[in-house]
């Protein structure tokens, strides 16, 4: 078992935690939840021995192994992808070396009475019993069943790690964490970069291999199948659940009705004593009485109700201007770069108001086939763009593209027009920028906040075709709701690619889905294809 003792983080003269305590034990499977900023990725850091609380402390047995995958990481690239992977079992191989070692050395040694000869007996016991009490493996197997289950080719694994992107690096860390088999993982927001498949291969992992797990994640349908626990961070305090993430709200709403009503019973008590102490004070019959009830209010515990975010407003989308009837349509497309076949003779046709979600495995053409759209590539085949169509595009590194040299305020007001000048507060409110937020500089902001200030320009424009391309990566769960929320009452076409299934659910009624050179239509939302695609991915097993 792994404790957090009393806890408490001080800097800057804000208090994030307050003597915070709670126990891991083998099978928990926790979410840590609460708004950004509730200092949910700095507890995880301390709890890593990344970081060092103001006070308080970690304990854990000796051979306790925790992994920890930040959310940002800079690995080095010096390996290939096996590599890389295969250092999961640097330690087991360094202890089989040290004991080799030793056993050429008391071959040759002839002090058998000495302390030195003893000491090394003791040394290789005790790593041959570490050693062989390690099952024995196929390193080799296991390394490539990992990197399969998260996204690598076999031809891939000779690939220098500096050829890919840091969502597929992350990937490699993953595996590598994965590959320890660690008492405890800890992840902070591990899905951001991985496709649906993979997320389904790390829950299946996580749920039915791992120890203990803590995860931070703004992936509702991520969380709610693979925890039993939820430890929710709120005003330097911890309130600890044995629920699910979505039971845990239903129970935070009951706690904080309770919290509500004592609050006000409370009040109602100090006003009538104040009231008391008022009328009374001069009075000669009364002093003890007054002073009885000074003395009561000064030792009064305050009951304090927790904040609630209200800082998020009903968000909608300008009207859409009327476009044909079918604004996309995709005939016999085929893009390659130079040998490599993204997709093949790809047909789709989308009408107009449908909302439709393009699914798969990164690097099977979701995002090139949004740029042929875009007209941002060449291509062969036939791409037709409706009628009077308008198109919005959120691009995934659309927060890269902001001007960082601008505050949020002038980003916004640069190109807001007629009315919406006077509201540009309120929109900036919305989503969560307020008082000395809207002044500072878009440099100094979190990946989320960037996210969040892309989207903002995006609701400005009266567009008839919303293009969105992972557009939920780094924002908190309330966002992705009021966002949600906006797109459904959205009255033009949406294409949505996303790995959230959660933000999908009652979003898009069919999907696209892309892989092996192809694209494939599936009239269904996303709720019947990925249970569709489970008992597909059951049955490669079983095979």
């Amino acid at each position: 078992m792994i404790t957090v003792n009393d806890i408490s983080v001080q800097f800057g003269g804000t208090t994030l935690f307050d003597k915070v305590s709670f126990a891991i034990n083998e099978n928990d499977k926790i979410a840590l939840m609460g708004k950004n900023g509730a200092g949910k990725s700095t507890l995880l850091k301390i709890i890593a021995g990344a970081s060092k609380p103001s006070s308080g402390n970690i304990s854990a047995p000796k051979d306790a192994k925790i992994a920890y995958l930040p959310q940002h990481l800079l690995t080095k690239d010096n390996a290939t992808v096996f590599e890389e992977t295969s250092k999961a079992f640097a330690e087991i191989s360094k202890m089989k070396t040290e004991i080799d070692q030793i056993n050429e050395e008391l071959t040759v040694r002839t002090d058998y009475e000495s302390d030195e000869y003893m000491k090394l007996i003791e040394r290789v016991s005790e790593l041959s019993e570490k050693y062989y009490a390690v099952e024995e493996v196929n390193y080799e197997a296991e390394v490539e069943k990992a990197l399969k289950g998260l996204g690598f080719e076999r031809e891939d694994f000779n690939r220098p790690t500096s050829e890919f992107s840091g969502g597929w690096r992350m990937r490699i860390e993953l595996a590598k964490i994965l590959l320890q088999n660690p008492d405890l993982i800890l992840l902070d927001e591990p899905t951001n970069h991985i496709d649906i498949e993979s997320v389904l291969w790390l829950e299946d992992f996580l749920i039915n291999s791992a120890k203990a797990v803590i995860v931070i994640s703004h992936d509702r349908a991520f969380v709610d199948n693979i925890t039993n626990r939820t430890i929710e961070v709120t005003m330097g305090r911890i309130y600890d659940y044995k629920a699910t993430y979505s039971h845990y709200l239903e129970l935070r709403k009951d706690r904080r009705v309770h919290q509500q009503k004592a609050y006000d019973e409370q009040q109602k008590m100090i006003a009538e004593n104040m009231e008391f102490i008022e009328r009374f004070k001069g009075t000669y019959s009364k002093t003890n009485q007054v002073q009885s009830r000074v003395r009561m209010l000064e030792k009064l515990q305050l009951v304090e109700v927790d904040e609630i975010d209200t800082s998020a407003l009903k968000l909608k989308f300008p009207p859409a201007p009327r476009s044909g009837q079918y604004p996309i349509v995709v005939n016999e497309l085929s893009k390659n770069y130079d040998d490599h076949i993204v997709f093949n003779n790809a047909n789709l046709v989308i009408e107009r108001g449908q909302k439709v979600a393009f699914v798969g495995k990164n690097g099977e053409g979701k995002s090139t086939m949004i740029k042929a759209i875009m007209g941002e590539i060449d291509f062969e085949g036939k791409l037709e763009i409706g009628h009077n169509v308008k198109i919005g595009y959120f691009a995934q590194n659309q927060a890269a593209l902001l001007d960082e040299d601008i505050s949020v305020f002038d980003t916004i007001d640069q190109i807001a027009v007629g009315d919406v000048r006077t509201k540009i507060k309120n929109l900036l409110g919305a989503f969560m920028f307020s008082g000395d937020d809207i002044t500072k500089k878009v440099k100094v902001l979190s990946g989320g906040e960037k996210t969040r200030l892309a989207m903002i320009k995006l609701l400005l424009e009266p567009v008839n075709v919303l293009i969105l391309d992972e557009p939920t990566n780094h924002l908190d769960m309330k966002t992705k709701d009021i966002i949600k929320d906006a797109l459904k009452d959205f009255d033009g076409t949406l294409i949505l690619v996303s790995h959230d299934r959660d933000f999908l659910d009652g979003l898009a009624s069919k999907v696209f889905e892309f892989g092996n050179k192809r694209v494939k239509e599936h009239f269904e939302d996303i709720t019947s294809f990925m249970a569709n695609k489970k008992m597909e991915s059951m049955r490669e097993i079983e095979k």
